[in-house]
């Protein structure tokens, strides 16, 4: 009976085990922004024109913040990331410039 109770402590420890190793590894992947411009069109108004960026600008700024570099190697993205607006909405934002 001893033997029983061992293996089912034994499948319950490798079993935590994995379910661990599992949900490690799959953080990183759901964490990850996903590089989609789309994600910034709340930020179109604040970056075309004076008007100050909005919460959900700042939060969708904030989250394609890593995206930044690719958008700026786009021909037709680059002239809005580059803008004199763009930077003053990111400073606004709390996001710097990036250094690609």
């Amino acid at each position: 009976m001893k033997m029983v109770k061992s293996n089912s402590y034994s499948y319950l420890v490798m079993f935590v085990a994995i379910a661990l190793i599992l949900i490690i590894s799959e953080a990183p992947v759901s964490m990850a922004a996903t590089c989609k411009a789309t994600e910034l069109a709340s930020c179109y108004s604040a970056i075309t024109s004076s008007s100050p960026p909005s919460a959900l600008c700042c939060r969708k700024l904030k989250e394609q913040r890593g995206c930044l570099c690719k958008y700026l190697r786009d021909p037709n993205l680059k002239k809005f990331v580059n803008s004199a607006n763009a930077r003053r909405v990111g400073k606004t934002c709390g996001v710097p410039f990036p250094i690609c």
